[in-house]
């Protein structure tokens, strides 16, 4: 039936006078068609007749013309109705309290929490998830700990979605403690709420604890299997151990995801871990969601992280979907793989295809530009990043910029470009400054900036002692060496060993 022959029946008494005789069922009837269908906004029609014969819409109306505008993505003409009740009810509140969650405006949606706790409304476990959610999203680590003293009250005990969000609230807000609490109290510990503390303490890099909860799940999933590739993948010396996961997974027979994929793939870059990569691309073109843009970004990046840039580069010819982190990853790649000139030409290409470039993809053109010589162009580019994007340089940048002018001889300038940074210049500022002293044999540019360094970080930075030391040798100045020497000792200053990985038939 169309929307227009719906309303016909109902025009025909607003224009007779006799609106009020419609039956209320009926109006709550046509509202819920609107709400279940494809063009919501034509519904906004009824309610203009509502309040032209001046209708008091009773909860139920008031409720479905809410939803109504919900479903429009009119959260002011929602609010207006809400606030408009003459009895505000916990539905209406929590479709008001989702409503601005799901547009991202977490501080109207706490504000309504906080309206619902003053009111005659007793929360229930859609609140409370939801509330949760917010604590989450907004950091705020004492609104958990409030919401957990909530649910303790009203007797909420046997709600799996409810604890479920209070220890990913937890986890988000770093409280792991009071997560695994919650967790060690619960009877019956859900695969949500597993994976969830996993999570946090893959965060934490406590690995231990990650694994013992993983090894205790019974009926697990590709989820929490995610959580442990994922959590794996992002350090270099747990990334072997992702992989691990993976084949565990596969031989359960669990189907991976593009998830699973990008985690795996991204150890296999840390790893440098070329033909596991291959192998798994394999696997990928077979599942037939190597095309899909996430995986095809860390494909290439993977390749141009072991050093085959023009597979990379196959791979980004060939990819139906490009974003700014597809074009990051080859630019990155062809930049460490010393065809800088190659990382600058994709920069201006892919300006031209107007896709705007991010703090990550300034920071590889820089570099590029400073493995190339190319200086003038490292510095138009750098201006470029708030000028044109309005990206407010961040100290990596600052370095880089650093490391540009100072590789290529241009110390003094190096120096007062420093001078002008309009925040504190942080160690790895001085650093690409020292860097640039030692390589170019400036005693005393080396002797300021290694001076900044320790100040900065005392301990923490071994390679600049290390640098200044070498710079002094150089020079043959060798009481020089013999102090710093002396200073690496009073500090407990390790000089630290190499590692390397290396692959062979049966694995790293």
């Amino acid at each position: 039936m169309r929307d227009g022959r719906l309303l016909s029946p109902f025009t025909r008494h607003f224009h007779a006078g006799s609106f009020l005789s419609a039956k209320v069922n009926s109006l709550a009837s046509i509202l819920q068609h609107f709400i279940e269908s494809s063009c919501p906004f034509k519904g906004q029609a009824l309610h203009a007749q509502i309040i032209k014969f001046h209708l008091q819409a009773n909860t139920n109306i008031s409720i479905k013309l809410l939803i109504l505008y919900l479903k429009c993505g009119s959260l002011v003409h929602a609010r207006n109705v809400f606030d408009r009740m003459p009895r505000r009810t916990l539905s209406a509140y929590n479709y008001m309290i989702a409503g601005y969650f799901k547009e991202g405006r977490s501080e109207e949606s706490l504000d309504l929490v906080r309206k619902l706790s003053f009111s005659s409304e007793k929360p229930d476990g859609f609140t409370l998830s939801m509330a949760l959610k917010l604590s989450a999203s907004l950091a705020s680590c004492r609104f958990p700990r409030q919401v957990h003293t909530q649910i303790v009250r009203l007797g909420i005990d046997s709600d799996e979605v409810v604890f479920a969000a209070l220890i990913d609230s937890y986890v988000k807000n770093g409280n792991l403690g009071y997560a695994r609490s919650v967790y060690d109290a619960m009877s019956v510990r859900n695969l949500v709420c597993s994976t969830a503390l996993i999570v946090g303490y893959m965060s934490q890099r406590a690995f231990g604890k990650a694994e013992e909860i993983f090894q205790n799940i019974t009926e697990k999933d590709a989820v929490v299997f995610n959580a442990m590739i994922e959590g794996y993948s992002k350090e270099l010396e747990a990334a072997i151990s992702s992989i691990e996961v993976y084949k565990m997974m596969q031989r359960l027979n669990y189907r991976p995801t593009i998830s699973t994929f990008v985690s795996v793939i991204g150890a296999c870059s840390l790893l440098s871990a070329l033909d596991v990569g291959q192998q798994i691309h394999g696997q990928m073109i077979k599942m037939e969601i190597f095309s899909h843009v996430k995986c095809g970004s860390a494909l290439l990046d993977m390749y141009s992280k072991c050093g085959e840039v023009e597979d990379a580069r196959k791979m980004f010819d060939h990819m139906p979907e490009r974003n700014v982190f597809t074009w990051t990853s080859i630019i990155d790649g062809y930049g460490k793989n010393g065809i800088p000139n190659e990382a600058l030409n994709l920069f201006y290409d892919m300006k031209s295809e107007n896709v705007g470039p991010n703090y990550a993809t300034f920071l590889s053109v820089l570099s590029a530009c400073g493995h190339a010589g190319l200086v003038s162009s490292g510095q138009n580019i750098f201006e470029s990043m708030e000028r044109d994007y309005k990206l407010k340089p961040r100290m990596e940048h600052y370095a880089c910029m650093v490391d540009l002018l100072g590789r290529h001889g241009n110390l003094s300038e190096a120096y007062n470009f420093i001078q002008q940074i309009p925040e504190k210049p942080n160690s790895d500022v001085w650093t690409a400054l020292l860097g640039a002293s030692r390589l170019h044999g400036d005693l005393e540019m080396a002797d300021a900036a290694a001076k900044e360094v320790f100040k900065l970080s005392q301990n923490g930075r071994p390679g600049a002692y290390i640098a200044l030391s070498n710079t002094f040798a150089a020079a043959e100045k060798w009481q020089g060496v013999s102090e710093v020497r002396d200073l690496m000792k009073a500090r407990g200053v390790s000089k630290g060993i190499g590692q390397s990985w290396m692959e062979i038939d049966k694995g790293l």
